[in-house]
This record gives C-alpha cells, sequence and structure tokens, in this order.
C-alpha cells in the first residue's frame, strides 16, 4: 500500500470504531442510555477493529498492512450490519430475534417483578434517542458501512499499485 492511501485507511479503520465506541460508552456513562442486548453487539466488531487496525500500524510490510486494513473494514461493516438489523427491528420493519424484542407473557408474576427491579428493562425494538428520526443503532449502521467501504476502496486502490 501506498503512503498516503494507506495511512488514511489505517487511520479510518482505527478512529472510527474508537470514535464510535466513545459516542456509545460516553452515551451510556455521561447520557444515561442504558444499552439493549443488540447495541451491546454492535460494540464486539469495533472493539476488534480496533485491535487489528492498530496492529496495522506496527507490522512491516505493505501486504501484511493491507490485509490487517481489510480485515479491520470487515469487522466494521459486521457492526454496521448488526446495526442494520438492529434500526430495522426499532422501526418495526421487521422483528427481534432477542428477549429483549419481545413482550413479557405468563410465568409468575413475582418473577417477573423482580427481574425487572433488579435490572432495568430496555427493549431492543424502542430506540431511547434519535436525531432527524435516525437511532443510534442507524447513526451506528450509515457511519461503519460508509466507513468500511471508504477503507475497502483505499485498500483497493492501494493493492492495485
Amino acid at each position: 500500500m501506498a503512503p498516503n492511501g494507506s495511512r488514511t485507511a489505517r487511520l479510518i479503520a482505527l478512529f472510527l470504531p474508537l470514535a464510535l465506541l466513545g459516542g456509545a460508552l460516553g452515551s451510556q456513562h455521561f447520557g444515561g442510555l442504558v444499552p439493549c442486548e443488540m447495541c451491546l453487539w454492535q460494540r464486539w466488531p469495533h472493539y476488534a477493529a480496533v485491535i487489528v487496525a492498530a496492529l496495522a500500524f506496527v507490522v512491516p510490510g505493505r501486504g501484511p498492512k493491507l490485509l490487517l486494513v481489510l480485515i479491520a473494514g470487515a469487522l466494521i461493516a459486521m457492526s454496521g450490519a448488526i446495526g442494520v438489523f438492529h434500526a430495522g427491528v426499532e422501526y418495526h420493519w421487521w422483528k427481534g430475534i432477542t428477549p429483549c424484542t419481545t413482550d413479557l407473557h405468563g410465568g409468575d408474576p413475582m418473577a417477573v417483578l423482580t427481574e425487572a427491579l433488579r435490572k432495568p428493562l430496555v427493549r431492543c425494538d424502542a430506540a431511547q434517542w434519535s436525531l432527524f428520526g435516525i437511532s443510534l443503532a442507524g447513526f451506528n449502521a450509515i457511519l461503519s458501512l460508509a466507513g468500511a467501504v471508504t477503507i475497502f476502496a483505499l485498500a483497493g486502490r492501494q493493492g492495485r499499485r
């Protein structure tokens, strides 16, 4: 990978997931939002992408750097894909696959109440925050997928040289 495109791809692969994780953790710890199960799913590929992208700055050789950048881009895209699914659940385009998207039915009422009091009941199918009608999952989807496409384009252009 040539210096300019390679460095730009590596910087995006490192700082995009860092920024998105910072926003997610900031909204949780400072903004008072409680992440649902699917919110947490979106974070794991970003954690991995940060590690892989950081390695792309220290490994020698053009080929290994390119491979690591592509892996980081794929991980970022994976988080974006999970974000698309989660946003679709929030907008009720399709049903979710987790218990946080189902209504509480049956069972012992005291057990349900005890569980609800023990931890916050956070629904995966209701956005806690949105801007211009786009939820946090939607923003993650947009930014992650756009970032991944940019990383792949830069890496592809540099890989052909």
